[in-house]
């Protein structure tokens, strides 16, 4: 796994926040990363407004998996649960996080999966094979608070966000840990998150 020494101050998991690249420097990195950059983590790390900004950066088109999940089923994820349960949900997103990265192979994008993609072992061992992970993270509290922004979100229907979310964080962090590069967004500007990114996708490229 890909690690960074937290004695250089480029360790992206810590609260250390570098500057933004410059433009050249953008382009280099973009022109060195030759697959799709893939969000992965807990429901309400940003994956999908993060996503957006990091796209923007790189000049990479960008694709939220849950987006594309609603569109080849034609339902809302809340109904795919509701009508055909979660392990039916989990082939699909399966097949259709599998069709955007053949899709984007070539002309790299940034993907933001579910929560839950990563955690699937043929998902995670297709994105880790021809993807670049990484892992956004994100302490409790901050989790909490933005999951209350939104009503929409299955595996919390009439549960208490607090002890769902503290449940899958112990769960998943075994599968989140895999992929090689660690990110923690926090309650900082999403800039500053997006720098972090920035700066270990330049580690990983080099």
């Amino acid at each position: 796994m890909h690690q960074t020494d937290p004695s250089t101050g480029r360790d992206a998991a810590s609260a250390h926040t570098p500057a933004m690249p410059g433009a050249e420097a953008l382009a280099d990195l973009a022109r060195r990363l030759d697959r799709p950059v893939v969000l992965v983590g807990l429901m309400g790390v940003g994956k999908s407004t993060i996503g957006k900004r990091l796209s923007q950066a790189l000049g990479f088109g960008f694709i939220d998996a849950d987006d594309a999940v609603v569109e080849a089923a034609q339902m809302s994820i809340a109904e795919i649960f509701e009508r055909f349960g979660e392990a039916y949900f989990r082939d699909g997103e399966r097949r259709v996080i599998a069709r955007l990265i053949e899709e984007n192979g070539n002309h790299p994008a940034v993907i933001a999966t579910g929560g839950g993609a990563f955690v699937d072992p043929e998902t995670r061992a297709l994105i880790l094979d021809r993807a670049v992970a990484v892992w956004l993270d994100s302490d409790l509290d901050t989790l909490v608070e933005r999951v209350g922004r939104k009503n929409t979100r299955p595996l919390l229907t009439g549960k208490d966000p607090r002890v769902v979310l503290a449940d899958l964080m112990d769960k998943r962090r075994p599968a989140y840990a895999q992929a090689p590069i660690r990110v923690v967004s926090d309650s900082g500007p999403q800039a500053a998150t997006v720098a972090r990114i920035l700066a270990a996708l330049e580690e990983f490229a080099a």
